[in-house]
């Protein structure tokens, strides 16, 4: 296992697309400006997604026009759609978390009201399913542990992520999905996009699929094999497609790693977020410590690539 480098910064940035959408203040329209943004993905037709919780804090209600997906141009940064998540699918308390994508449908997690959310690309129409099921609630005797404590939301009231990281298949027919406490499940595709099927019925379609434990974020290559990020060790494991884990790297540098991506090159990037140390799970007093690390590393050779 080898590092690519830890990159504590950047020369040379510049908001992306453009200064006005990175320019919302409260009481400007959101409608074309970033509120939250929490999650940034790229389709398979390489495009880029940008999943904005429309929330200006953490577990408040979205503004109007905020909670919204956004499609770009990572090329040109031309904004191609906006497709807006309306008060019937970003509720009062919602997260919207996380995307993937399988075909015409986009899947996405609502980490605050527990629920998996359909988006029908080509119309537009957004539906919310396994609302407040079993599979998309997190559990209170899986408390997420970091430095040898337990991470709270407030005093003494450990703090509780419903459904949050989620991926698709290498043949897209199943989503797994897991409140970012874990256990994992899965639920097959053709299920989430029909219409017709009850909730009912789709809630006894779901079954286990992996008992991690809680992460920061995951990442599936072509053949199946699951990438995450371990918060109590500061680790990152690969769970193969035969369901064997094993530990890729452990260090304290990772703290909160959060939302891996594979690069076309097979290196696993890692924003670390240090969420834990923000001051709102400190009685006001943040514990960051900057610089915030973007991390590369090659999950498959044990000698260090050469930084460009």
């Amino acid at each position: 296992m080898s590092y690519g480098g830890f990159l504590p910064g950047v020369e040379g940035r510049e908001p992306f697309p453009d200064a006005d959408w990175n320019g919302w203040k409260p009481g400007r329209d959101a409608t074309h400006r970033f509120v939250s943004v929490n999650a940034l993905h790229v389709a398979p037709d390489g495009t880029l997604w940008v999943v904005d919780t429309g929330t200006p804090s953490f577990g408040g209600a979205p503004i109007p026009e905020g909670a919204k997906l956004v499609r770009i141009d990572p090329a040109t940064g031309h904004v191609l759609r906006i497709y807006p998540l309306g008060p019937e699918i970003a509720k009062a308390g919602s997260y919207i978390d996380d995307i993937r994508f399988n075909g015409t449908h986009a899947y996405l997690t609502d980490a605050g009201k527990a629920a998996l959310i359909v988006y029908d690309i080509k119309t537009g129409q957004a539906r919310r399913v396994l609302d407040n099921d079993a599979s998309t609630r997190a559990r209170t005797d899986r408390p997420i542990i970091m430095d040898g404590h337990v991470v709270e939301s407030r005093l003494h009231q450990p703090l509780l992520v419903n459904v949050d990281p989620l991926e698709v298949s290498p043949d897209g027919k199943w989503l797994y999905f897991g409140p970012l406490e874990g256990p994992w499940s899965q639920v097959p595709t053709a299920l989430l996009d029909d219409l017709n099927v009850s909730s009912t019925d789709l809630s006894a379609a779901v079954q286990p699929w992996a008992d991690l434990p809680p992460i920061g974020g995951s990442t599936m290559d072509i053949a199946g094999n699951l990438y995450f990020t371990n918060l109590k060790d500061n680790g990152v494991y690969r769970r193969d497609v035969s369901g064997k884990i094993t530990r890729l790297l452990k260090d304290s540098r990772l703290h909160w790693a959060d939302a891996p991506c594979l690069a076309p090159d097979g290196r696993l990037w890692l924003p670390v977020a240090q969420l834990d140390r923000l001051s709102m799970f400190h009685q006001g007093h943040s514990r960051s410590h900057q610089p915030f690390l973007l991390v590369s590393i090659d999950p498959h050779v044990g000698q260090v690539k050469p930084r460009r």
